[in-house]
Formats: C-alpha cells, structure tokens, sequence
C-alpha cells in the first residue's frame, strides 16, 4: 500500500494500522479485503430497503455492512451502519424513528461513497 492511499484512508477516519494487525501485518491481503469493499452490495440494500419501507432488509444489509466495514477498519461507515441496525433492531415499522433513520442513512452515504472513491481511485 503506497503512503499516499493510507493518508487518505487515515484521514477519512480508516484505522489502517489496527486493521493492519488483524490482518497479521500483511498488506497484499489487505488490499486484497478493501479492493472487495468496492463490489460489496449491502449498502445497495440498505438503500433499497430503506426506500421500499422493508426494514427488514435493511437491517439485514446495515449488519452485514457493519462487520464487512468493521473488518476493513473503516470507522465512519461501521459507525453508520451500526447505528442504522439499533434504530431498526427488534422495530415495528411503526416502532421505528424514520427522522433519526434518515439521519443515520445520510452519514452512511457520506462515508460509504468518499471510501468507494478513495478505493477505486487507488486501484491497482
């Protein structure tokens, strides 16, 4: 991994040295893992199932993202998608604050979308 990649997965809020710990220190399986992020499509379903009121998939989708972004030690997005499951986490749809949903929603597009840049620019 050049200097110039990591800089920019440090600065988006990654912890790249951690993450590189748990990947027993071995870079070229680690850019092997964040070079898959960019295929993952859990955060496609979130989106969908947010936007077709299917909660369930959602959640479903939101936990998935959480351990895939929690593995690659991709901060932002782990918080975000985390935070997404404990708002629909055992909810009724009735039960579910759809203000704080939407909330949560946007910072995990935020997140999500500046590491898929950062990653795709840097593909090898």
């Amino acid at each position: 991994m050049d200097s110039a990649f990591k800089k920019q997965l440090e600065e988006s809020g990654a912890d790249v040295d951690v993450t590189l710990k748990r990947f027993m220190g071995n870079e070229a399986i680690y850019m092997k893992f964040i070079m898959k992020f960019l295929d993952d499509k859990n955060y496609d379903g979130i989106k969908e199932g947010i936007e077709g009121h299917d909660y369930e998939k959602a959640f479903g989708c939101a936990h998935s993202l959480k351990g895939v972004s929690g593995n690659l030690g991709l901060n932002p997005v782990y918080e975000a998608a985390s935070q997404i499951t404990e708002i629909l986490r055992d909810k009724k749809t009735e039960e579910i604050n759809l203000e704080e949903l939407g909330k949560a929603k946007e910072r995990l597009e935020e997140s999500y979308c500046r590491f898929q840049k950062i990653i795709s620019e840097n593909k090898q």
